[in-house]
């Protein structure tokens, strides 16, 4: 079994530690997933620019933290959930929306809960979506490019979750109150 380290600044490579510096300074700590992905810099670098890629999306806050926790609980990240129940308190979500996604209980309005399914469909059907999912989607109010904005979060969240799957980030003390396992007896696919 693989024993993956988690780096401080001082134990990065050379070219992780400016990574880890960056994430110390946005973060006021260095979070448990950037300390495992350090290890691989060009890892690191690409979760941090997909990060602030898909937060210069058109997506409000509400629809980001659909996208990052649809995509979570699927692919049932012990670390991920917590960490985004924290940063959608952070980013002034309604404690509505986060618990109908950690719990997979429907959203409060039919445009979240479209948003969900056509995520769903997104990662499930790996990128073949039906056309009529697709066209639900579209008829709820989104558009070609939240299409792609939702490729760009999933991007994100394959880096963070299979780390995470790896190396068994252990949650961050900060997020351990929002500790969760998965509820459904249906394990993702």
């Amino acid at each position: 079994m693989a024993t993956f380290k988690i780096h401080t600044v001082e134990t990065a490579p050379e070219s992780g530690k400016p990574l880890l510096e960056k994430s110390l300074k946005a973060n006021g700590r260095i979070p448990g997933l950037h300390g495992t992905m350090a290890d691989a810099p060009p890892l690191l670098a690409a979760y941090q620019v997909a990060h602030e890629q898909f937060m210069a999306t058109s997506l409000t806050n509400e629809e980001k933290t659909v996208v990052w926790q649809t995509i979570n609980v699927e692919s049932n990240c012990h670390y991920c959930v917590p960490a985004h129940t924290g940063i959608a308190k952070m980013m002034q979500v309604d404690d509505a929306i986060t618990e109908a996604l950690r719990n997979e209980t429907p959203l409060p309005t039919a445009k979240l809960e479209a948003l969900r399914t056509f995520t769903l469909a997104l990662i499930r059907d790996r990128g073949f979506v039906a056309d009529a999912d697709t066209q639900a989607f579209l008829d709820a109010g989104y558009t070609e490019t939240n299409i792609l904005e939702i490729i760009l979060g999933a991007a994100q969240k394959l880096m963070s979750n299979y780390t995470n799957h790896f190396a068994k980030t252990p949650v961050d003390q900060v997020f351990q109150k929002f500790a969760w396992e998965k509820t459904s007896d249906v394990a993702a696919e």
